[in-house]
């Protein structure tokens, strides 16, 4: 199922069970999973690994070098997970040596139209990025994130998991899980209370979640202050102490 107008590399490794469309290119050292189906005029670049059922859609560049000044052509990878999508006119960038050299896009990932991953990003599972949003390098997001429309973040920033970023938002500090930011410069909203109940987390999580962001947050103690009464105030569940570790192991600083 790969049309006749397709360049595939000798060297690339295409699953019999993979759908390449008109006027594709397909590089040197590419592994592409059973079941993925990739549109027309798609460019995926030398040492990208696409997991299976994936589906990649017309004018999307995968596996592009670095906007880097810093990259000198060392080796580096791509990797997208299973049944993630990627839209029109995506691109994601190659790792760098100074990043540990891979992008990784998780699994269930969607990656809206003119959504850009830079060098050495790493989304967990079932993250979205809305169109236009854009990733500066070494990003983490966190799992079933949602990025809304024409966000700008920040290198090295992380985004913890079921956080929500608002549209339009300019993300310079590390944004903390189960949370709402938005704004430019993005600020908290609150916990993800709708993002959170429809991915089934129940009322006595929540709870917890909104005692622990009440301590934190709202009340004026410093940082390590709040942590030590929210420890000793707040049910350690996994959600809370997720929340915890993330604000206590930020570098950049935590959005507030």
């Amino acid at each position: 199922m790969i049309h006749a107008t397709v360049i595939v590399d000798s060297g690339a490794e295409v699953d019999s069970n993979v759908v390449i469309g008109p006027y594709s290119v397909i590089g040197d050292n590419v592994i592409i999973g059973s079941g993925t189906v990739i549109g027309p005029h798609v460019v995926v670049d030398p040492y990208t690994s696409i997991g299976p059922d994936c589906r990649i859609y017309q004018y999307a560049a995968v596996g592009t070098v670095p906007q880097d000044l810093k990259f000198r052509g060392e080796k580096s990878f791509v990797k997208i997970g299973a049944k993630t999508t990627v839209r029109e006119f995506v691109t994601i960038h190659r790792g760098t040596a100074e990043g540990g050299g891979i992008t990784e896009v998780g699994e269930e990932n969607l990656l809206m139209a003119y959504t850009h991953v830079a060098h050495d990003c790493i989304t967990g599972r079932g993250v979205i990025l809305s169109n236009n949003a854009t990733l500066g390098g070494h990003i983490i997001i966190g799992d079933y994130a949602v990025i809304g429309g024409l966000v700008a973040i920040h290198q090295f920033v992380r985004v913890g998991d079921y956080a929500f970023v608002g549209g339009k938002s300019a993300v310079v500090k590390d944004i903390p899980p189960y949370v709402i930011a938005s704004g430019d410069r993005a600020s908290l909203h609150g916990l993800n209370n709708v993002g959170l109940k429809r991915k089934g987390f129940p009322q006595e999580t929540l709870l917890q979640l909104k005692k622990a962001y009440r301590i934190i947050f709202r009340i004026g103690l410093s940082l390590n202050e709040a942590i030590e009464r929210v420890r000793a105030e707040v049910q350690q569940i996994p959600e809370v102490i997720n929340f915890i570790e993330f604000i206590k192991s930020s570098q950049r600083g935590i959005t507030r």
